[in-house]
């Protein structure tokens, strides 16, 4: 993630249950934002869509950073909980 970027917001804690469909199908983040998914506990199958085979198994304790405009879905395991985190760049 680049520098001079703040925290905006995040969104609650989410599991495999609770989890937002839009999430689990291809989605992207704005193009002046940046996101990371951070994983609380189990696993996340995190899966851009420019390339589905490399899918990034993300695990308690980890995260993935997302760049603006990038398509992407989150696919939680059984006993996962995360959280998505947006960040901008400060204001000066």
């Amino acid at each position: 993630m680049p520098a001079g970027l703040e925290l905006a917001r995040a969104t609650p804690e989410f599991t495999e249950v609770t989890v937002p469909a839009a999430l689990l199908a291809a989605h992207r983040v704005g193009s002046d934002v940046w996101g990371r998914l951070r994983v609380n506990a189990g696993r996340v199958r995190f899966v851009f869509e420019a390339d589905a085979t490399a899918a990034l198994e993300v695990s308690a304790g980890e995260h993935v950073d997302i760049p603006p405009g990038e398509p992407h879905h989150v696919e939680p395991q059984p006993g996962a909980r995360f959280v998505v985190e947006f960040y901008r760049r400060t204001q000066s």
